[in-house]
């Protein structure tokens, strides 16, 4: 019974001596060892830093675009893959005011809908000044509790602005201080081509989206979803919003439901129109990021391969030069499996040195990463579960590469080995 109970001290015994003869030994061959981990520590090193830059990509991704609301449904025209309208062009495809009335009424999971239309980008001018490429937006009330982008300034659009179709907008403050306007512009006379706008609100910025907006200056301004008849014929889609996250699903349900009724596609035939959720979307990119993570944390985990092989090469002369002494220890008893867990302690342990110093360098690069300019990665940061597959991959990197030096050393002769000059 004592000898069951002391068995765990006794293992914790060899074990301590084994790393304390392994990092003795790196100590006394530092130069060597050094060389020897390089591949490791550069392998660990990349994958860590190339983890940690798409771990603050998803991150900084995933922030702005949940700042639009989880629950928001985006309905726009899709061309199918078969069927009769898998020629048409966009302007065939697009929607029509009509066909979003009463929308509320039958789908009882969408709280709100707002139908927007666009007319491209006009010149925009006040007074003196004049800017090129805004983009013109029409929208309905309903807009302001999807987009959740407040007005700062003056006041939101009301029914009565619609239905009467006012000519009233609301801009940016960025546009407004383009313009040169008065900082409270309210009331103020804009002119969008040849038509004149009052000045009702000005509305918060849009969040800047960091990646795919190539650094363009954006402007935008909005005005009453029927008032944009006034500036040509609309290219229509629409922004809803589901009651809750559990309904969603059924939300988007409906309007498939709804939509394909009203734009008269037959059954059988491939919808028209895309109805997808920040949600969908989400789950998307996560899927995507996943991926791209492993395919290229496996890239650049090749270089852990090569610093394996540095370290069964390094460990090979390691048992050549310590012939004399592993016959010594066979001599007085030693077993071979003793001998075997030696080598193979001291081929893990060079390794998780490797990866310790790697895991340093990597979060040395992450920090310059998260401060390069422009890039924008300032979320970059290193995940644990990162650094518990660096640590496991730098482990399984000693085992298997120091497999063959350890059997070698734990084949030897005793007598050949005394022998051995």
């Amino acid at each position: 019974m004592k000898v069951v109970l002391a068995m765990p001290l006794i293992c914790l015994r060899l074990l301590y001596q084994s790393i304390y003869l392994a990092l003795s030994q790196i100590w006394a061959n530092k130069t060597r060892s050094v060389l020897t981990t390089l591949g490791i520590v550069i392998g660990v090193a990349s994958v860590t830093a190339v983890i940690a830059a798409l771990t603050g990509l998803k991150a900084k991704i995933l922030t702005q675009v949940e700042t639009l609301g989880t629950n928001t449904i985006f309905i726009g025209p899709h061309v199918p893959d078969r069927g009769p309208m898998r020629h048409a062009n966009w302007w065939q495809l697009r929607f029509r005011a009509e066909q979003f009335n009463d929308v509320l009424a039958h789908c009882p999971s969408v709280s709100v809908l707002s139908r927007i239309g666009g007319v491209g980008r006009r010149t925009v001018k006040f007074s003196e000044q004049s800017v090129d490429n805004v983009e013109i937006q029409g929208i309905e009330p309903a807009y302001h509790q999807i987009e959740h982008r407040p007005v700062v300034l003056g006041r939101v659009f009301s029914p009565i602005d619609d239905e009467q179709v006012r000519q009233v907008c609301l801009i940016e403050p960025k546009l407004r201080d383009k313009l040169r306007m008065d900082h409270d512009c309210i009331g103020e006379t804009i002119r969008v081509g040849y038509t004149a706008f009052r000045v009702v609100g000005v509305i918060e910025p849009r969040p800047q989206m960091n990646f795919g907006d190539g650094g363009q200056e954006r402007y935008e301004i909005f005005i009453p979803y029927r008032t944009l008849e006034k500036l040509g014929e609309p290219f229509t889609w629409a922004m809803a919003s589901g009651k809750s996250a559990e309904t969603l699903e059924d939300a988007q349900a409906e309007l498939k439901f709804f939509l394909r009724r009203t734009r008269n596609i037959r059954p059988g035939q491939p919808d028209t129109f895309e109805v997808q959720s920040l949600q969908n979307a989400l789950a998307t990119f996560n899927k995507i990021a996943v991926i791209v993570t492993m395919v290229a944390g496996g890239i650049v985990g090749i270089s852990l391969l090569v610093g394996g092989v540095g370290i069964m090469n390094i460990m090979l002369v390691s048992v050549s030069e310590r012939t004399r002494e592993i016959g010594l220890r066979k001599a007085v008893g030693a077993k071979r499996s003793a001998i075997l867990t030696q080598f193979m302690i001291e081929s893990i342990t060079l390794c998780f040195v490797g990866g310790l110093v790697g895991i340093g360098f990597g979060q040395l690069l992450t920090m310059a990463i998260a401060n390069i300019p422009q890039v924008k990665l300032d979320l970059a940061h290193i995940p644990l579960w990162a650094i518990g597959i660096s640590f496991g991959f730098a482990g399984v990197v000693g085992i298997v590469f120091g497999m063959v030096p350890a059997i070698k050393a734990a084949r030897l002769d005793p007598i050949e080995a005394l022998r051995h000059e």
